[in-house]
């Protein structure tokens, strides 16, 4: 009885090609069946989803009664959410009434003896292995570099041969520098050689840390991930395995999969010190979109702040010691051997490596580690580490499960890389959205309600003027402006399909005996005011706008300020359209795309991402689909001016990544403009093409999913640290202050205030017996745009003397 998310990944990997699977599974007191079902993978514009023919979606009610009677047992403990889960969810195995953990960690212990014992069936593994690897043929194979250069042999003269020639080898005949100034290759096989297989080779099974990674905002490049195109990260040190048709040397500072790979060898690193140091049992470690961490379970100890340095000192231990990683495949049954001491790593192999199958570890001095990889070369690729910040969390993020110290950490190929990283940190403690909310009396938070914020009024007038700002635009660009419910019955959750892979992450309840939940999104219910009516192709495009409110139930743990909330709104719009329509739409949402972040102040870089190896649809309607974005992006940019990320398009149409940078050169992604042509199916959507030839009447439109802000709030949090709560004058909240010199201007100074207001300007009157300097100083700090001094002279003249927050003296004005 395998946990539901498991059974949805087991389908997930199946689906990638065409075959079908034996599930079994057991659910709601039922008896285990086997069901031969035939799976398909779907996307909608948010989530993906899986339709299986045959079988319908599970009884709700017979759900909802299990759900209350597991939670019943479980003395009501809601799980990691904030409800009571109404499905099956994944669990960690309990033994004797106790977590898994144990008494597997009972005190800090430096250089613990499983060390030596865990490297001894290391060894043993190694020499099957290295007998394995003498039957191949090493056959010769020819190279192709990214310029066209055909390569064959080494520096030597020696031919590359296959299961013997690296990357490294290749680099080194280009330059020395090359070859060690490379982080990891990517490589794009012509064709592997015979002796080469997939599952031998511990590469077709799930990827233990992919979950981690995306929640630590790791984007899966599809096409370096894709083993139907034969492209794949590889190790410089990994003998190729085939004739190459293009091998990439990729760097550090050049490439955010170089970066990933940096930063993953670096947790390992980071877990080799944890135990050598304190002999904790670690669970997971995975490179993080800037940085990375590791999990380890401690018992009833925690990581202090203490820690930070002794860490960061067995780290340079190991980076001097320029340990090799090496890489090596185990089946199930070595790998439960050589984690049997710890109780975590023996879980995630009894769940995620199937039996008689193969996965993967890496060896770094004497850590090793399961790992699909790849890693740098040495750990003395790291030239500066520094442990940043821990914190506790639970394994598999389930507060009913055992209690784990996370330590954070960052690292980089150079040291002043490091300095200037940490010049950066303290520049954006400066400007935290979180502390300039505080500070400016934007935004409050209580635990009554963690993860939805209390807009203080003014912050809602920033948060009411974005919308507006957004309004504006709505109306000179032809968008009829909705509204739609909150609430929803189940079942269009489960037409749309995010119910089956979403509904943890909603707020479900009750409603005369049928489960609601609160909308996550508006997608559905835009495809259903769609439906409402019979459409004609001469009502297309139709592009609804709403700024409903959504809810997400969040992770408690994960929640952060104004960037990871529970209730949130997003300028959510959906254009429904011709095929032809295609192009001109989207050239028109990226020209109101490039209004908003011009306004905003801030620059941004295009991607084009397309058809990935698991997308559904017609293929000429993705070609067709595609030359539309690109003759779009090439009209509105330039040729040259955006760039192809191939394969990296979601499962239901190609999207245009729209990448903003900040003023402190951080990137953001909050726009997006993405093609869907699965929903407009499961809602059966039709126009009238106004055509008389028979088949031809009604098509489907294409949906145009966009967004120009994304969530309001986050984009709010963006926007305070982009302008560091210096707010241009028309999105601020506080825009003039009148500062009399002297009490009796007072009266004076009230009766500005007043025309000011009646013009909609966001003005104050100090009336306070602060001195004048003080006034001046307190409507700065509070980060007025202006303040308008009156004295003798102004009143007489009806005028005011103006100054800016930054003091400068623009001199006197009259107020029309």
């Amino acid at each position: 009885s395998f946990p539901q998310s498991y059974i949805h990944s087991f389908i997930h990997s199946f689906s990638t090609r065409s075959e079908s699977c034996i599930i079994t599974y057991k659910m709601a007191k039922k008896d285990k069946k086997k069901v031969a079902v035939s799976v398909s993978l779907n996307e909608t514009a948010k989530f993906s989803t899986i339709d299986a023919p045959g079988v319908s979606q599970p009884n709700m009610e017979e759900v909802v009664e299990a759900a209350a009677a597991a939670a019943a047992a479980a003395g009501g403990a809601q799980g990691r959410r904030a409800i009571s889960s109404t499905g099956p969810r994944m669990t960690a195995e309990k033994s004797g009434g106790k977590f898994i953990g144990g008494d597997s960690f009972t005190e800090r212990t430096k250089n613990p003896p499983f060390l030596q014992t865990r490297n001894s069936i290391y060894e043993q593994i190694k020499a099957r292995r290295a007998a394995e690897l003498s039957t191949k043929e090493q056959i010769p194979i020819t190279v192709t570099m990214p310029d066209g250069t055909l390569m064959e042999k080494d520096r030597e003269g020696t031919a590359f041969t296959a299961w013997k020639t690296t990357p490294f080898h290749v680099a080194q005949v280009i330059s020395q520098g090359l070859a060690d100034s490379s982080t990891v290759a990517r490589v794009t096989y012509e064709s592997f050689v015979t002796d080469y297989s997939l599952s031998e080779d511990g590469m077709e099974g799930e990827d233990t840390l992919m979950d981690a990674m995306e929640d630590g905002g790791i984007e899966q490049d599809q096409t370096a991930a894709s083993t139907a195109t034969k492209t794949l990260l590889w190790d410089m040190t990994r003998p190729l395995v085939g004739p190459v048709a293009k091998l990439e040397l990729l760097k550090f500072a050049d490439d955010k999969e170089a970066k990933t790979v940096f930063w993953h060898s670096s947790a390992h690193m980071l877990g080799e010190a944890l135990e050598h140091l304190y002999g904790c049992k670690l669970t997971i470690g995975p490179p993080l979109a800037g940085g990375f961490y590791y999990d380890s379970f401690m018992g009833a100890d925690a990581l202090r702040e203490e820690d930070y340095k002794p860490v960061e000192a067995e780290v340079s231990k190991i980076i001097k010691a320029k340990q090799k990683f090496e890489r090596m495949v185990i089946t199930k049954e070595e790998g439960l051997e050589l984690f049997a001491d710890n109780p975590f790593k023996v879980q995630i192999l009894k769940t995620k490596v199937a039996d008689g199958t193969r996965t993967t570890v890496y060896r770094c001095g004497d850590l090793i580690d399961l790992c699909r990889g790849p890693h740098v070369s040495t750990t003395g690729k790291v030239k500066a580490f520094a442990a940043t910040r821990h914190s506790a969390t639970n394994w598999l993020g389930d507060t009913e499960n055992d209690t784990l110290q996370r330590m954070y950490g960052i690292s980089f190929p150079d040291k002043k890389m490091l300095k200037v990283w940490k010049e950066n940190q303290e520049k954006a403690k400066e400007r935290d959205h979180r502390r300039i909310a505080a500070k400016q009396d934007l935004v409050m938070f209580h635990e009554l309600s963690a993860g939805s914020a209390f807009w203080l009024p003014h912050g809602t007038r920033i948060y009411n003027k974005l919308i507006e700002f957004i309004k504006d635009h709505y109306w000179k660009r032809g968008y009829s402006e909705i509204i739609t419910p909150n609430i929803y019955n189940l079942n269009l959750w489960h037409q749309s399909g995010h119910a089956l892979h979403y509904k943890d992450a909603m707020f479900c309840f009750d409603v005369e005996g049928q489960e609601w939940a609160m909308k996550p999104m508006n997608c559905p219910g835009h495809c259903l005011m769609f439906a409402n009516s019979i459409r004609s192709w001469r009502d297309l495009p139709i592009r609804f706008a709403d700024f409903g409110v959504l809810h997400r139930n969040e992770l408690s743990g994960a929640l952060t300020g104004l960037t990871r909330v529970r209730r949130f709104q997003q300028d959510d719009a959906h254009i429904y359209c011709t095929e032809d329509q295609i192009e001109s739409e989207v050239l028109g949402s990226l020209d109101f795309m490039k209004s908003v972040y011009t306004t905003f102040g801030m620059t941004y870089k295009l991607e084009l991402s397309t058809r990935p190896a698991k997308a559904l649809g017609d293929v000429e309607l993705w070609d067709k689909a595609e030359k539309a974005l690109a003759n779009a992006m090439d009209e509105f940019a330039g040729k040259g001016g955006w760039r192809v990320n191939p394969g990296d398009g979601a499962f239901y149409g190609p999207k245009i990544d729209i990448k903003v940078m900040d003023a402190m050169d951080r990137i953001h992604q909050c726009a997006t403009v993405q093609l869907d042509f699965q929903l407009p199916i499961r809602f059966n959507l039709e126009y009238n093409t106004g055509l008389k030839e028979k088949g031809k009447e009604f098509a489907r439109p294409v949906m145009v999913h966009r967004a120009m802000l994304g969530s309001v709030e986050r984009m709010f949090a963006v926007l305070c640290e982009h302008y560091g709560g210096k707010w241009p004058l028309w999105l601020s909240p506080r825009q003039l202050m009148v500062i009399p010199i002297h009490a009796e201007f007072g009266d004076y100074c009230s009766g500005i205030r007043q025309k000011l207001h009646d013009e909609k300007f966001y003005a104050d009157v100090d009336l306070s017996k602060s001195t004048f300097q003080k006034k001046v100083r307190n409507a700065q700090i509070a980060q007025y745009n202006f303040q308008l001094v009156v004295g003798k002279a102004e009143c007489e003249n009806g005028t005011v003397n103006i100054r800016t927050r930054d003091n400068k003296v623009e001199g006197e004005m009259k107020v029309e």
